[in-house]
C-alpha cells in the first residue's frame, strides 16, 4: 500500500510539472503569434509602399 501511495505521489508532483511547463508554452506561443501576425502587417505594408506585388516563386519580375 505504501507503495502505491509513493507512486500516486510522484505522478501527481509529474502532472503538476508537465501542466506548468504546458501552461508556460501556450503563453509563449501567443505571444510568438502576435509577433507574426505584427511582421506579416509590416511585411504588406512595405509591400504596399514600395508598390510591389506578389511574386510567387519560380516566376519572373515583370521587369524581366
Amino acid at each position: 500500500m505504501e507503495k502505491l501511495e509513493e507512486q500516486i505521489a510522484h505522478l501527481t508532483k509529474t502532472v503538476e510539472e508537465m501542466s506548468e511547463v504546458v501552461a508556460r508554452q501556450d503563453a509563449e506561443i501567443a505571444v510568438l503569434q502576435r509577433r507574426v501576425q505584427m511582421l506579416m502587417e509590416r511585411a504588406a505594408e512595405a509591400e504596399q509602399g514600395e508598390g510591389g506585388g506578389v511574386f510567387i516563386a519560380g516566376e519572373k519580375p515583370p521587369h524581366y
